[in-house]
């Protein structure tokens, strides 16, 4: 690289708009991938975006810092986006009403489930209380999530790519388990990738089924709230 091009460089990656450009053309990347090769949930567009973009930090030497400062607009997005998600909600309410009870326990047990999980296995593999609090919220999506970490004393950035990748994760292997669990009820699918893998889980669902999709935006939502109202007060109990 000539001393004009590094200077370019240097100018370009300190300014907003080539991170934030970069990154919705890693995802409309990923996106085109994703249906040239028929869904394939293991080639996941956030999935394929989030490699992209980790071999172009890595290769042009930009910490993490100055790429969320320029492409953080995309993270403000998440909040509305959330909200978005009442929409198809709406347009499945009578369905939901009716399953209101298994609604209910599906999602006291998968919230508890996935705290209890993250934390029990972050225990026996020796991580550290600060460890154990940020991984606590990783299955609430990103907003949510970072701001409970931040009440119970975890590490919001780190959460952050817990719910990443637990979102990821399920995306990817979430058909997969459910498939070979028989469970094929689109209602039972869609609470289940929302309550365990948020909002990437619930967009994954969406291109699938209108009703999972519904299931799955209500439970991400409720087990947000749930969270966010539960686990700071038990943290403080513990303490």
């Amino acid at each position: 690289m000539t001393a004009d091009m590094a200077q370019l460089w240097v100018y370009l990656s300190t300014g907003s708009l080539l991170w934030l450009t970069l990154t919705l053309v890693a995802y409309q990347f990923g996106t085109w991938i994703f249906r040239r090769f028929g869904f394939n949930p293991i080639l996941n567009p956030v999935l394929i975006a989030v490699i992209v973009l980790g071999i172009t930090l890595k290769a042009t030497g930009t910490d993490y810092q100055t790429y969320f400062g320029g492409a953080q607009f995309v993270h403000f997005l998440l909040g509305p986006a959330t909200v978005a998600l009442a929409i198809p909600l709406y347009r499945e309410i009578e369905i939901i009403r009716k399953a209101s009870i298994p609604i209910v326990v599906t999602l006291i047990a998968g919230s508890l489930t996935a705290v209890v999980s993250a934390v029990g296995i972050a225990l026996v593999l020796g991580g550290e209380r600060v460890i154990l609090l940020t991984l606590a919220p990783k299955s609430v999506t990103t907003p949510i999530a970072m701001g409970i970490s931040e009440i119970i004393g975890g590490l919001p950035a780190l959460t952050a790519v817990a719910v990443v990748l637990s979102g990821i994760t399920g995306a990817v292997i979430g058909d997969l388990v459910l498939n070979g669990l028989n469970v094929h009820d689109e209602k039972a699918r869609g609470m289940a990738l929302g309550v365990a893998s948020h909002g990437i889980g619930t967009a994954h669902v969406m291109q699938r089924s209108r009703v999972a999709g519904a299931f799955a935006a209500m439970a991400m939502a409720l087990n947000g709230l749930l969270t966010a109202l539960l686990l700071p007060a038990i943290i403080n109990l513990i303490r």
